[in-house]
Order: structure tokens, then C-alpha cells, then sequence
């Protein structure tokens, strides 16, 4: 598979290369833009007045063979990367949501030169959180023990 998309890759990029040129020999319309100023005047020259129709077909089919090989290249990494798929994934992300998250081991005590056990060190518990009170309700809280005193 890798190799095949190696070869195809090298297509692609002949493509390209062959889609420039034709671009750049075409006639411009009304003998003027930048197929001009690239040498377009030259199509007469290789090619002869009448041209342009053939110029037209080759660059019609070859932008077609550009855009199916596009297509087909991307359509290829994707399963080549992502061969698992969207099912599996979804299966994945259920089983880490239902594992348990392991408690934080304690930390090491710290040396002591002298041979002596440390104090054990008692941290209160932490707080329990409080509900942040919104200004309207403290204000009316507020105007209520007010007007009681």
C-alpha cells in the first residue's frame, strides 16, 4: 500500500508539473495576462494557430486526473492512519472515562542528620468551598438587616 502511494504520489506531481505547462502556453484571451508575459506567445510557434482546443482538452482531462488522484491519495493516508476508525475510538474514550484516577502518592519525609524521627506534621483539612454569593442577593441581605436594627 505504502509503495502504491509512492507511485501515485509521482503521478500527482508529473501531473502538476505537466498542468503548469499547459497553463503557461495557452493563449491568453484578448492577447493579453500573464500567460503573455510567460511566453504564451510561443503556443504558435510549437504548436500552430489552431491549438488552442487541443491546449484545452489535454488541461481539461489532465485537472481531472489531478483531482481524482487528490482525492484517491487522501482517501489512502487516511485509512493508512487512522485504521482503527471513529467506532474504536468512541469505545476508547468510554473506557478511560470509567477508570479510576489513582490517589497522589504521599510525599517522602525528609532526612534528618541527627537520628531522629521527624515531628509528624498535621495539615488542617482544607476548607470547604463557599458559594459565591451574588451582588444583588448580598445587597438585599444587606438592606434587610438595615431596616431591621
Amino acid at each position: 500500500m505504502t509503495f502504491f502511494a509512492g507511485v501515485l504520489t509521482f503521478i500527482l506531481v508529473i501531473n502538476c508539473l505537466l498542468l503548469i505547462l499547459l497553463i503557461l502556453v495557452q493563449l491568453p484571451k484578448k492577447d493579453a495576462g500573464a500567460g503573455l508575459a510567460f511566453g504564451g506567445g510561443a503556443a504558435d510557434a510549437l504548436f500552430g494557430a489552431g491549438s488552442g482546443n487541443m491546449l484545452t482538452k489535454i488541461t481539461k482531462y489532465a485537472t481531472i486526473v489531478f483531482l481524482v488522484m487528490a482525492v484517491l491519495l487522501g482517501y489512502m493516508q487516511d485509512k493508512a492512519h487512522n485504521q482503527n476508525g471513529a467506532a474504536d475510538f468512541g469505545k476508547k474514550v468510554q473506557e478511560k472515562m470509567m477508570q479510576p484516577t489513582p490517589a497522589p502518592a504521599p510525599a517522602p519525609a525528609p532526612a534528618t542528620t541527627t537520628g531522629m524521627q521527624p515531628a509528624a506534621q498535621t495539615t488542617p483539612p482544607p476548607a470547604a468551598p463557599t458559594a459565591a454569593i451574588p451582588a444583588a442577593i448580598s445587597g438585599a441581605a444587606a438592606a434587610s438587616t438595615n431596616a431591621a436594627k
